[in-house]
């Protein structure tokens, strides 16, 4: 990588970026800690601060994930912070970043509202079959490992108390699970890019032929809508919020009516 190609606001991002991820890297605790303060939570989370829809796009989980981001913001940051210049590309990064954990956030509300009114008709009412009933359509990957191994006994009998709490602290675990990463941004700038340049040709890292930008975010995009409508088990990728980062940058790059339809 040449990095003296790269425009001033990327070179600052990616900076901070590393940075985070440096100090969560230096040992385990650290990286809970900033995970836990400046990851975004669902508002309901008893750990939700509203500057957690900033913070979180500088918070990242592995070396793929901020490898992956950090990559096509270098990539792609460079050429779009020179047609709009430092003051707009940044203001287009933060829209789309803020914007992608809003909308993620939002259509998040029926799945956790519907799992909050669930847990708390339960409590009200608990008994141990309907106790597994619950576990079953709720948590269909079972009992969130860190209530598990806290709340489930060894011999895996569970008592009505001990269902009623379990029942508390799943749905408290999983609103206290945050978003992280700056994917929403990352695609809002790949996005801008297809539109812009959508004759610009690409080469993939597997793929020996060149792709036309419009033709390859389109299929991303599309894999994006799919992946997040058909959720595989153990798959903890905020899809939709990487579509609302694209959606928000259809929406700016529309208002901006920037008319340049070619790059080569």
């Amino acid at each position: 990588m040449n990095t003296s190609n790269l425009t001033p606001t990327v070179r600052a991002l990616i900076a901070i970026n590393v940075i985070v991820f440096v100090v969560q890297s230096i040992n385990q605790v650290y990286d809970l800690q900033i995970v836990s303060l400046f990851g975004l939570h669902y508002f309901t989370s008893e750990r939700f601060y509203p500057f957690q829809v900033v913070s979180y796009m500088f918070v990242h989980g592995g070396f793929s994930h901020i490898f992956g981001n950090m990559l096509s913001l270098f990539i792609f940051g460079p050429i779009l912070e020179h047609v709009w210049g430092q003051k707009r590309f940044l203001i287009f990064y933060f829209v789309t970043g803020v914007g992608a954990g809003l909308l993620y956030m939002l259509l998040k509300y029926y799945d956790y509202s519907t799992l909050e009114a669930a847990t708390q008709t339960y409590i009200a009412n608990p008994n141990l079959i309907s106790f597994k009933n619950f576990i079953h359509q709720f948590y269909p990957e079972g009992i969130p490992s860190d209530v598990f191994h806290t709340f489930v006994p060894e011999t895996g009998d569970i008592t009505l108390s001990e269902s009623v709490l379990i029942a508390k602290e799943s749905l408290r675990s999983v609103l206290n699970t945050p978003t992280i990463g700056a994917s929403g941004a990352i695609f809002g700038i790949m996005g801008a890019f297809g539109m812009l340049f959508p004759n610009t040709e690409l080469m993939l890292m597997f793929f020996p032929f060149p792709v036309k930008a419009k033709y390859l975010i389109s299929a991303y995009v599309l894999y994006e809508v799919y992946a997040g409508i058909h959720k595989m088990p153990g798959d903890n990728v905020a899809h939709f919020a990487h579509v609302g980062g694209i959606i928000f940058a259809f929406i700016l790059i529309k208002l901006w009516k920037n008319q340049r339809n070619n790059f080569y």
